[in-house]
């Protein structure tokens, strides 16, 4: 087929544009996102053997592992964390458990690394579980604590460990319990349990330590306004925190302060007076009167039996919650509860029913359930 002029004008005009400097490359095609040879890789799931002998051993991966079965609300890993909980148990009740809170600025994860250091150069090996708050509206926390706790975070005899409060009763409940329990298996003879500062969590943190410390400052004005009564009758010690430079004097008339309060308290169940104490975090001024402390506490608690009956009492008050967190998981996963809970929700809103009444059938429907599945 013969070519026309225009043709080969065509063609000529083409060739010439190639080669000029105005000409524009076809370049590489788009390419994709994702590495298509990329494979991930899947850890492998470790059985309920591995894991306590991991956690038996002191390996920290394992541990962490461990507590992120404990933590997770998948009913698969809830069985087998309480297999590994139940194989833990012989090994386990030979820390001492201490609860830290304090109001907000008074330096809590400060204080725990330098009293960190301090405890783990006398030999001790020392797990910190620091209760980090939940966001009412987002469910998400920062796990900072980690973090700040720098200087301890790469020593080998420390683990630290943030954990979410995820909504839970000021931060702790089982599941610190049930840490607990795995960290004593794995060999930490101290464990310190930071609470996310004054509030409810106290009452829970109480319930599962055996000394019970009160972090404050001062040059705040008023020293005791900011700590309701309830708190300091819980607290086996006070530590006056940031005693250091022009705030020494300051932290001095608060230490009186305090002790004249805590006179007028009635004697704690232990028979043991609160301690009133002075420290710097950041020198380091007080630590040893302030750990001397806390050892003479265990020495007379135990000389007297307190030590050993608490424990007992904590065991007794955690099985009654267990049984409690039980019956309302299995109400609310229950499938007739689940087909009608949202109906009654929104005739509550309507002001057709009361919540009492509301409540009463909810529960009347899910024993009837329960009776059928067991007849």
């Amino acid at each position: 087929m013969a070519f026309s002029k225009i043709d080969h004008y065509e063609a000529h005009h083409r060739e010439h544009h190639k080669q000029s400097a105005l000409s524009v490359t076809e370049g590489v095609g788009e390419q994709p996102i994702v590495n298509p040879r990329f494979v991930r890789k899947r850890r492998p799931q470790l059985s309920t053997d591995d894991y306590v002998r991991g956690i038996e051993q002191g390996n920290i991966t394992v541990l962490s592992q461990a507590i992120t079965l404990v933590e997770s609300n998948n009913p698969v890993h809830y069985r087998q964390a309480q297999e590994i909980i139940e194989r833990c148990l012989p090994k386990a009740g030979r820390s001492v458990r201490i609860g830290i809170t304090g109001v907000p600025g008074a330096g809590k994860s400060t204080f725990i690394e330098a009293i960190g250091n301090k405890v783990t150069a006398e030999g001790h090996r020392l797990a910190v579980l620091a209760i980090d708050p939940s966001s009412e509206r987002s469910g998400g926390s920062i796990l900072g604590d980690k973090t700040r706790m720098e200087s301890i975070s790469s020593n080998p005899d420390v683990f630290i460990r943030p954990s979410p409060s995820a909504g839970s009763l000021g931060g702790v409940a089982r599941k610190t319990r049930e840490t607990i329990v795995l960290c004593e298996a794995a060999g930490f003879d101290v464990i310190f349990i930071e609470t996310v500062g004054v509030g409810q969590s106290e009452t829970a943190v109480h319930s599962m330590v055996d000394m019970f410390m009160l972090l404050q400052i001062s040059g705040a004005g008023d020293e005791l306004q900011g700590i309701k009564r309830g708190i300091m009758e819980m607290a086996d010690m006070v530590v006056i925190t940031k005693a250091d430079g022009e705030n020494v004097h300051k932290a001095g008339l608060a230490r009186t302060q305090f002790i004249n309060a805590l006179m007028l308290f009635p004697m704690p169940e232990s028979q043991w007076r609160p301690q009133v104490y002075t420290c710097s975090s950041v020198t380091g001024e007080g630590l040893d009167q302030v750990w001397k402390g806390v050892e003479d506490f265990l020495a007379f608690t135990r000389g007297n039996g307190y030590y050993h009956g608490n424990r007992n009492r904590q065991n007794k008050y955690w099985m009654y919650e267990s049984i409690n967190e039980a019956l309302r998981g299995s109400f609310y996963r229950n499938p007739e509860i689940e087909a009608v809970i949202g109906d009654y929700e929104r005739r509550i809103l309507d002001d057709r029913i009361s919540s009492f009444v509301a409540a009463k059938e909810l529960l009347g429907i899910y024993f009837k359930t329960n009776v059928a599945l067991d007849d």
